[in-house]
């Protein structure tokens, strides 16, 4: 089963949720906000992904951060803002097996596909 890792309120994680619907592929919906984020979860994201690529930088979470808290960020640093602050984190994340997709363009829904 796939675990969409999102907020509920993301437009784009609502997309992916109805997309999986109708195409009768089973998940599991987490919520950051609601029901948190483990920081394993977040080290391994990072390591596998990027922590450059899974910390966004371009929202209003990003934005309203104390300027202090947006400089010399590294890897350490990002999971901790983004343990923090979970709307930090870009999404959705898809978590299948062994893989871990980031996004919902056509690339990850070409890969999902194979999960039905």
């Amino acid at each position: 089963m796939i675990k969409l890792v999102g907020l509920k309120n993301c437009d784009t994680c609502r997309k992916a949720k109805k997309w999986l619907e109708n195409e009768g592929i089973s998940f599991q919906f987490h919520d950051v906000r609601q029901d948190g984020l483990d920081q394993d979860d977040v080290t391994a994201w990072a390591a596998q992904l990027g922590w450059e690529v899974l910390l966004n930088k371009r929202g209003t979470t990003w934005r309203n951060l104390p300027e202090d808290q947006k400089k010399d960020v590294d890897e350490i640093k990002a999971i901790a803002l983004i343990l923090e602050n979970p709307a930090l984190m870009k999404r959705p994340i898809f978590v299948c097996e062994n893989e871990i997709l980031l996004g919902f363009k056509q690339e990850q829904i070409n890969e999902l596909q194979k999960y039905k």
